[in-house]
């Protein structure tokens, strides 16, 4: 997605022009057609902060920060029933407050984690994102706090809002809040051959059913924690994304094996951000889905140094290579050729005839978050940021992972039909004992 320049405004008090508009482009259109009460498509964003904000300054400052990255105000144009695209209408200012101040109560903390996952911003408001500041006690009578920052996925990602939060963290305390360094990334031209992978013809494992609570409810859970960022010797030809790689398809073959499933070619969804991190950084969906493939026989926790090596040729040429954001399929799927409502019947079926085909999970890995988040001496910079990924059913289950302060911070998120809270601590568990395991080069699965 490029980014736009805002429309202008008009100081008169004369007439003024009409909102800008933009179609959708192909990624915010797919989920706009796929769009689900049941399942919200929404991404949170958790950001802890050692002290605490005043109201006043804060709204002022992520105002400001709307108006530094324009392209974030913008509402779903009305259209008339023969549209043949969706569009964002631009706004001057935003049509409603998205700082908000929720009373205190005991548990403040889950009550905001369920609100980010059940509601989502509504797309016919500017901007569709919602900030909520909530207040934790601490001993002495001192506060800290949570700020969760939750975006309606159809217009907006997770690094993207992340860069809008920055840019307010500046504005309110008035310290440098610039990306740090990128890490060096493999070139095209550095990149190897695409190694041997299995087949994708054949449907790949879906994530176990476990012990969801009776009567099936809708949405999603989530469970976050922290862990040690696992360690790795220098110069190793695999990295630590290719580690929550090798742990999340680990977990899983060992979930789905006790719960009786048949061994089957794992698939796990890795999005793909090239964008940069400055002021300049494009505001919207912007980064492209890679299915990285798993054999049943190369899922041996014994021989984890082969799985690792094997893991990274294959993320390195996935990385390397150019694709669409959803592929050719999407681009073609999304051509405005007939009225869009048209298209989002197609393409709703399409997506449930394909359902059998989908990626076991999706693991995103935001890596090492490039901003302090610091909001001046009082509020102080980001002790913690986790994020989490919409998880709707057939996949069930996302995993994000980022790493603030030397810590990583993961988030394990699941569709209710599929998994209970106790589950999720079970994965949990997994994954952080498969992580452990990546550090080493030899051990055994539990």
């Amino acid at each position: 997605m490029t980014a736009l320049d805002h429309p202008a405004r008009d100081g008169t008090g004369g007439p003024v022009e009409p909102p800008a508009r933009v179609p959708f482009p192909v990624v915010d259109e797919v989920a706009r057609h796929c769009l689900q009460e049941e399942e919200p498509e929404t991404v949170h964003i958790e950001v802890h902060l050692p002290g605490r904000l005043d109201p006043d300054r804060l709204r002022s400052a992520f105002a400001g920060a709307l108006h530094r990255h324009p392209r974030i105000l913008m509402r779903e144009a009305a259209r008339p029933w023969y549209g043949r695209r969706y569009e964002w209408e631009l706004t001057p200012e935003a049509d409603v407050e998205a700082v908000l101040f929720p009373a205190p109560d005991r548990d403040a903390l889950k009550h905001a984690r369920d609100r980010a996952l059940r509601d989502a911003p509504p797309l016919s408001a500017s901007p569709p994102i919602r900030l909520e500041v909530v207040r934790v006690p601490k001993a002495g009578g001192s506060e800290s706090t949570v700020l969760f920052l939750t975006i309606n996925h159809t217009a907006l990602d997770g690094p993207a809002c992340l860069r809008v939060l920055a840019t307010a963290a500046e504005l309110y305390g008035g310290r440098d809040n610039s990306p740090a360094a990128p890490p060096t990334r493999t070139t095209t031209a550095e990149a190897p051959r695409t190694p041997d992978t299995p087949s994708t013809w054949a449907p790949p494992a879906r994530v176990a059913r476990g012990t969801p609570e009776p009567p099936l409810p809708h949405g999603n859970g989530m469970l976050v924690t922290e862990l040690s960022v696992p360690r790795r010797p220098k110069g190793s030809p695999y990295t630590v994304n290719d580690q929550l790689m090798a742990a999340t398809a680990l977990m899983l073959t060992h979930w789905n094996r006790e719960h009786g499933a048949r061994p089957r070619p794992l698939r796990i969804t890795m999005p793909v951000d090239d964008r940069p991190r400055g002021t300049d950084m494009p505001i919207g969906n912007g980064t492209r889905l890679v299915e990285v493939p798993f054999a049943p026989a190369e899922l041996d926790a014994s021989d984890m140094a082969a799985l690792l090596r094997r893991t990274a040729d294959r993320t390195r040429a996935l990385k390397a290579q150019p694709r669409p954001q959803l592929g050719h399929g999407a681009t073609l799927l999304t051509a405005p050729v007939v009225p869009v409502a048209w298209r989002a019947a197609f393409t709703r079926g399409l997506r449930k005839a394909a359902g059998p085909w989908t990626s076991t999970t999706l693991l995103s890995n935001i890596g090492r978050v490039p901003y302090a988040l610091d909001f001046g001496e009082e509020a102080g910079r980001a002790a913690a940021v986790w994020f989490s990924a919409p998880a709707r059913m057939p996949r069930g289950l996302t995993v994000t992972t980022a790493s603030t302060a030397g810590r990583l911070h993961v988030a394990f998120r699941w569709s209710r039909a599929l998994l209970s809270h106790g589950d999720g601590h079970h994965l949990r568990d997994l994954f952080e004992h498969y992580l452990h395991a990546t550090e080493q080069t030899t051990g055994s699965a539990p």
